[in-house]
């Protein structure tokens, strides 16, 4: 018994060994005219293997660039498209540069320090605390998510005053946090404290992502 592993390795593994041996064939054929009836027969399998992605819009010319790149380019066919060529498929992507930004507690992400930079600059009032004790909360999670043994919630308090630059100072007499095995187990996303927050302020998310990009 001759295993997968032990023949030769598949340009497109997601159309199995099947497909690649009816192109393997396909380019033994010396009449032109069977060839690319052959060709056809060879791409109404392969679009049949994906229907739920047939009304994409360059569905047909993908499995036309999926024949190419299985026959290595050899295909003598007269393509319905223009398939890729071989040399763009040769060039490596550019490189992607990792984030220079630094972060002082990685367990609370920078997602959250974005919003504390937020809060600084937010106009005081009941929305203003509002979106403080949503942060804090969600700190406290992220906290209690990273260290089981639980936390405080005067640490929380600390290092919300350390990550605003000593502009948010809250003490635990004004606000109260969320019971330690209440935050633990809740799994609210941050984009779920933001609807929250856009209760009182609609134009906060739009501000928040504007401001990841710059």
């Amino acid at each position: 018994m001759e295993y997968n592993t032990q023949q030769r390795k598949l340009p497109l593994p997601e159309y199995g060994r099947s497909v690649q041996n009816m192109v393997d064939h396909c380019l033994t054929i010396a009449d032109r005219e069977e060839r690319q009836r052959c060709a056809n027969t060879i791409i109404n399998i392969m679009g049949g293997m994906f229907p739920a992605l047939r009304d994409m819009e360059d569905f047909h010319h993908k499995l036309w660039d999926h024949l190419a790149i299985m026959a290595d380019f050899k295909l003598d066919i007269d393509y319905p498209v223009e398939i890729v060529k071989k040399e763009s498929l040769e060039i490596a992507p550019d490189r992607i540069p990792y984030s220079q930004s630094k972060i002082r507690y990685r367990h609370y992400g920078h997602f959250i320090q974005d919003l504390i930079a937020i809060a600084v600059d937010y106009e005081e009032g009941e929305e203003k605390q509002q979106l403080l004790k949503m942060i804090a909360n969600h700190m406290k999670k992220d906290y209690i998510n990273w260290n089981k043994d639980g936390v405080e919630d005067q640490k929380i308090f600390d290092d919300l005053y350390e990550l605003s630059g000593g502009k948010i100072k809250l003490i635990p007499d004004d606000m109260k946090l969320a019971e330690q095995r209440f935050v633990a187990v809740r799994r609210n996303t941050l984009l779920a404290i933001l609807k929250e927050v856009l209760k009182y302020k609609k134009s906060l998310y739009g501000i928040i992502c504007n401001r990841r990009r710059t």
